[in-house]
């Protein structure tokens, strides 16, 4: 359903059943799908790809050119998946020519006054609290949540079920599976409350405790810790996933609260 008031650029491909409030922009070379509802004032410029049964609020803008001084007007896209809110005044630009995309997943929730910069990566099962801001080329990975007012700093990596304090600020990787928090920003314990909501076995969050008792507790640096891990903690998909991300990790990761 298409108000009249509204402004939708006669190329944009609109899926069925998807409702267009009055004074919504949509811009060309934009994709929206099947049962989309799209509320007051909200505009979607070019290269916005939006999935099925998304909700966007007043006030977003989706698929704005990338603030970033690099930035030279190449085709890029802004793709947001299918169930996603996103709430009033939230701003997700689209990417550079170093991804060539910004990615936000299905499922997710993007709170009221987020922004998502240029080629950030969010997977499925995300919530950004309100006011959080995301930097460039930024990835969160799965069923992380990233509490209100949340500040991560480009290139910064965020695990899976990773749960972060609000008005945190976030220089470093943060690994699967964890609570972090205080000021500066530090490891606080396991997301014991997100896992067991998940269906996590107790054994897993067991072996998922033993790796950071090694990791934060033990007094190792981190390259003798993660042997420490390889040659004591039973192999599991949780022990690959924590080794993986640490030893790949280009900016090093949030510190324990021991140090």
């Amino acid at each position: 359903m298409k108000q009249e008031l509204s402004s939708v650029h006669p190329e944009a491909i609109i899926g069925a059943n998807v409702t267009i409030s009055p004074f919504v922009t949509i811009d060309k070379n934009v994709v929206i799908g099947d049962n989309t509802y799209i509320y007051p004032n909200a505009v979607i410029l070019e290269g916005a790809r939006i999935g099925k049964n998304c909700r966007i609020f007043p006030n977003a803008v989706l698929s704005a050119i990338p603030q970033d001084l690099k930035f030279k007007g190449e085709e890029t896209t802004c793709e947001i998946g299918d169930n996603t809110t996103i709430r009033e005044c939230v701003t997700i630009n689209r990417g550079t020519a170093s991804k060539g995309k910004t990615i936000v997943g299905s499922d997710c929730l993007v709170m009221a006054y987020s922004h998502i910069a240029h080629d950030c990566i969010i997977k499925n099962q995300v919530i950004i609290g309100n006011a959080s801001q995301l930097a460039g080329e930024v990835e969160v990975d799965d069923y992380a949540i990233l509490s209100g007012g949340t500040l991560v700093h480009q290139f910064s990596r965020i695990g899976k079920h990773v749960m972060i304090q609000g008005g945190s600020r976030v220089g470093k990787d943060i690994p699967p599976y964890v609570i972090v928090g205080r000021d500066p920003i530090t490891y606080s314990g396991i997301n014991i409350v997100g896992l067991k909501r998940r269906r996590f076995t107790s054994e897993q969050i067991t072996a998922i405790q033993e790796i950071y008792r090694i990791l934060y507790q033990s007094g190792m640096n981190n390259s003798a810790a993660v042997k420490c891990i390889e040659a004591n903690i039973p192999e599991g998909p949780e022990k690959e996933e924590i080794l993986y991300f640490i030893t790949n990790s280009q900016r090093g990761i949030v510190r324990g609260y021991l140090e």
